[in-house]
């Protein structure tokens, strides 16, 4: 009996597992392939990392902002160091290069991340944040979260990250400070957004 709970529990694993493979993207279909042996620790590190940004929502220090704000600077970078730490930066920055290829093929199937259409300046933004994390995991490899997170917020602090430019109701502004209109901004790849270090002031 036990052997068919545990064969039964292995099958809707595996189901599931499949599940997951089908939403990704090409790009990121194939990091897993390449990396079949790690790919389910890599899928746990995500969810540990969307959920620490998520628990940062109500930290007064940070902006709360996960489309483009520091939460999402702290995601990316939080992610591409908790991979380093456990699977070395060469992993992390080959999937960080999938996961934003992977956005741009998403943008070509008018398919939303975190709720908006994916754009270059955004894309851009990750990969920057991408690279501050993947510094972070090789110079701490043996850090815990916590200390990971708190040294990852006091860069987001010393705006040593970047974020997208917003004014204080969350529209977007171009690097002159205008606000961007949505018709000029939603259907195209590479937008008029403006990437700014992580501690710019609203």
């Amino acid at each position: 009996m036990a052997f068919f709970t545990f064969l039964n529990s292995y099958n809707l694993y595996a189901q599931s597992s499949f599940k997951r493979f089908t939403k990704l993207t090409c790009p990121e279909k194939s990091w897993v392939l390449f990396h079949p042996f790690i790919a389910k620790n890599v899928y746990i590190i995500s969810i540990e990392s969307a959920k620490k940004a998520q628990e940062l929502v109500a930290d007064s220090n940070l902006d709360g902002d996960l489309n483009g704000g520091q939460l999402d600077a702290f995601r990316h970078s939080y992610w591409m160091a908790r991979i380093t730490q456990e699977h070395g930066w060469r992993c992390a920055h080959s999937l960080g290069n999938a996961h934003e290829k992977g956005n741009f093929k998403d943008f070509k199937k008018h398919q939303l991340e975190d709720g908006c259409l994916p754009d270059q300046q955004s894309c851009e933004m990750d990969y920057l944040n991408n690279d501050v994390g993947i510094q972070v995991g090789k110079d701490n490899l043996h850090a815990n979260s916590e200390e990971l997170s708190k040294k990852i917020i006091e860069l987001i602090l010393n705006g040593k990250l970047f974020i997208i430019k917003k004014n204080l109701i969350g529209a977007f502004l171009n690097c002159n400070g205008e606000i961007i209109s949505d018709k000029n901004n939603t259907k195209k790849w590479e937008t008029q957004k403006c990437i700014v270090p992580s501690n710019y002031k609203k």
